[in-house]
């Protein structure tokens, strides 16, 4: 009946496996940015100053896109309705889209980019984080399994 618009198990299985080298990622940028942050500012002594922070500091506000991705992929993979499978895979290339860096970007990908340049952490991070997206683009993987 609509099974067109359900989503493939493997593509719930790849938001799934996508879900943790993102959040490392995303808390491998925190950590850097709390460090730049505490170099500026001073010491941050607790972890609801820092979640104060994370939340409502402009120093922190480029990381909000990630915390959003990572959020829509907790929800997809929570819903309770069936997710679309365009859905979902409009999701993986969104993230694909939105690590990739740029030194002439705008928001994310500059700060990404110098983020890469400043740290192996983030650089190892996101490797893992490409790894899992597919670093070529998702038609390559439709060919392979499809």
């Amino acid at each position: 009946m609509g099974s067109e618009n359900e989503i493939h198990e493997s593509t719930l299985q790849r938001l799934t496996q996508v879900r943790r080298p993102l959040l490392h990622l995303h808390k491998t940028l925190l950590d850097l940015e709390r460090e730049a942050y505490e170099r500026a500012h001073g010491r941050v002594d607790n972890s609801y100053e820092v979640l104060q922070l994370v939340m409502y500091d402009p120093w922190f506000a480029w990381l909000h896109s990630l915390s959003e991705l990572v959020v829509q992929i907790d929800e997809m993979l929570d819903a309770r309705e069936p997710v679309k499978e365009s859905e979902a895979a409009a999701v993986i290339v969104q993230a694909r889209v939105l690590l990739t860096p740029s030194e002439s970007g705008s928001g994310f990908q500059k700060k990404y980019f110098s983020s890469l340049q400043q740290s192996p952490d983030v650089v190892l991070a996101h490797s893992e984080a490409m790894k899992h997206l597919g670093a070529t683009g998702p038609t390559d993987k439709n060919r392979e399994t499809g």
